[in-house]
């Protein structure tokens, strides 16, 4: 069995599709729940993105996972920082 790491998941979603996104992305984050600590959402209107910061505590397979699954989708950029253990 995989041990589970503590990652943060950086997400920005550009102005094109940030409404149409939203649903999706908490569809995906919604799907690994479970390993989520934590989550900070920031619309930042004047630059029209939205930053949004996930803390999870998961296997490194399931972050990936769901970092690839995010930044698939249109408009989405999605990056992990792992600690080290």
């Amino acid at each position: 069995m995989e041990e589970n790491r503590i990652a943060v998941l950086s997400i920005i979603v550009e102005s094109e599709g940030r409404r149409e996104q939203s649903e999706r992305i908490n569809s995906l984050l919604s799907d690994y729940g479970e390993y989520i600590v934590g989550r900070m959402g920031i619309p930042y209107r004047e630059k029209k993105v939205s930053v949004l910061s996930v803390v999870l505590d998961a296997p490194v397979s399931a972050v990936n996972a769901l970092t690839g699954k995010l930044g698939g989708l249109t408009g989405v950029s999605a990056k992990t920082l792992f600690s080290k253990y």
